[in-house]
């Protein structure tokens, strides 16, 4: 039984709704020029079931607290440091540190809240189309902003990025919604990136180069209780 519920959890998840038109899309412009040129039918087939694959969104357990933050996305940590507040981004004056996940066409594209709180801002930028992973798509790559203050009043920044392949970011949520940590609030459709902003002297919990889960993996704490991770070493 633990076999075939594990094989149901992997391999039968549910689709995002927004993915639809697109698997539709992919299976007919398949079928159609499997029609006319035969040998297209296997790639046709492999395509279709890429796009059900990228727009899976898989159940996920969130470990719920008033202070941890969580992993917004599934994807490898590409910073951790301390960067210039995006102009646009609607945070108060001060130091920030900025944890940026990226996410290549294999990682489920499904974004969750960090934090627990009341969304107070959002604001869309139009941008370029830069690889996501370098550190210039934070200011001017497309990009979807969104605050989040906590209970405690603490505000945390989210930023949806869009990369080189991905042309279409979609938040779900808007401003005075209330999320609760690891809701989905959101999804960008290939190849991507999405940055969490947190107070500058926050202790962060991952290294460069970790993969992340959304809505699973701790970014960080800010109770400032949890030990910082640097270079494998806690302190």
């Amino acid at each position: 039984m633990n076999i075939l519920k594990s094989f149901k959890d992997e391999v039968f998840v549910p689709i995002h709704p927004a993915g639809w038109p697109f698997i539709f899309l992919f299976i007919l412009v398949s079928a159609a020029i499997s029609y006319f040129w035969i040998v297209f039918v296997l790639p046709g087939i492999i395509l279709s079931l890429w796009c059900v694959y990228f727009f899976r969104n898989p159940k996920r357990t969130t470990p719920i607290s008033d202070y941890l933050v969580v992993s917004p996305a599934d994807g490898r940590i590409l910073s951790t440091g301390v960067a210039p507040v995006p102009e646009d981004l609607d945070l108060p004056t001060g130091e920030w540190r900025r944890i940026s996940i990226f996410m290549n066409v294999f990682d489920v594209h499904v974004n969750r809240s960090p934090v627990a709180g009341k969304v107070v801002a959002t604001a869309y930028h139009k941008g370029t189309f830069f690889n996501a992973s370098l550190d210039k798509a934070s200011e001017q790559n497309e990009r979807q902003n969104m605050v989040v203050e906590m209970a405690s009043g603490q505000k945390v920044g989210v930023v949806q990025i869009a990369g080189l392949v991905a042309r279409r970011i979609l938040l779900e949520s808007a401003v005075g919604d209330h999320l609760n940590v690891g809701q989905q609030y959101g999804i960008i459709r290939f190849g991507s990136r999405v940055d969490v902003w947190l107070p500058a002297t926050t202790p962060v919990n991952v290294l460069v180069g970790q993969t992340a889960i959304a809505g699973e993996s701790i970014l960080a704490d800010l109770s400032g209780k949890m030990e910082e991770i640097t270079d494998g070493i806690c302190r």
